[in-house]
């Protein structure tokens, strides 16, 4: 299915990303009512996983970035699977969700997380303007350097 949202990927030149699997029991997404819940997506490109280590030993804020972009990739590839194929069903994102596996002293997590926050607008325009939390973390699944979870507003 081609709409809107995907003239506008393609004219930014993104493809989305083969859907992850869970990696425990859980499922990756929920809808409830008109909200749809994705589940923390990580890093992984053409199954395998990528940006491993910790923002602030080997990698810089802007490689966090690029990592969330990632994130939010996988996001918009899990959010096209649960509505059918039709992105143009996303009324707007709600909320954002940034995990940061960072040294104890980094502080630049709103930063790395905008990587996700920027692209999420990029995309939806207005509706992708969303609230959020970027949050430090002593470690992450797969020793991931970001992951990232949303809540979406769907027709």
């Amino acid at each position: 299915m081609s709409g809107k949202i995907d003239a506008r990927l393609a004219q930014l030149g993104i493809v989305l990303p083969s859907l992850s699997a869970p990696a425990a029991n859980y499922v990756p997404t929920v809808r409830s009512g008109n909200l749809l819940f994705v589940a923390g997506q990580v890093t992984f490109q053409d199954g395998k996983v990528q940006f491993v280590g910790k923002l602030g030993r080997e990698f810089a804020v802007e490689d966090g970035q690029k990592a969330a972009r990632l994130c939010a990739l996988n996001i918009m590839a899990h959010v096209k699977a649960a509505l059918g194929g039709d992105l143009d069903r996303v009324k707007r994102c709600v909320r954002l969700g940034g995990f940061v596996n960072a040294v104890p002293d980094f502080t630049d997590h709103p930063k790395v997380v905008n990587g996700a926050s920027d692209l999420i607008v990029e995309v939806f325009g207005e509706a992708g303007k969303h609230a959020r939390a970027a949050v430090g973390c002593g470690s992450l699944p797969l020793g991931v350097a970001v992951e990232v979870e949303a809540v979406f507003e769907v027709a």
